[in-house]
């Protein structure tokens, strides 16, 4: 009997997307990062007793605009994520991670 062989995600991941850092991976993590922010505006509106419109109405935009920013549709820009999170009455934090990458300025 032929034994299977065991994979980690990570190692899927590598295989098909590509390795940490790669553009390709890169862009998939972004991806996957608002994916999952979408549905946290969604859980928490939801939490607050909030249509979408009720929402779109606290932040000045419509209903349509909240169904696109929790169905990852339409890009955010970061001052409308913070108005978001401030209708919602939620604290945000961000955590910045600087690369080594080397940073030159042309003269």
């Amino acid at each position: 009997m032929t034994e299977l062989k065991m994979f980690t995600f990570s190692q899927i991941k590598d295989e098909f997307i590509g390795k940490i850092g790669t553009d390709k991976r890169t862009a998939y993590e972004q991806e996957l990062q608002l994916e999952i922010l979408g549905d946290i505006i969604r859980k928490v509106r939801l939490e607050r007793n909030l249509t979408q419109e009720e929402l779109g109405r606290l932040i000045g935009v419509q209903r349509a605009q909240i169904s696109k920013l929790e169905n990852n549709t339409t890009n955010i820009t970061m001052e409308t994520l913070l108005r978001v999170f401030k209708a919602l009455n939620a604290k945000v934090n961000f955590n910045v991670e600087l690369l080594n990458n080397g940073v030159s300025i042309a003269q």
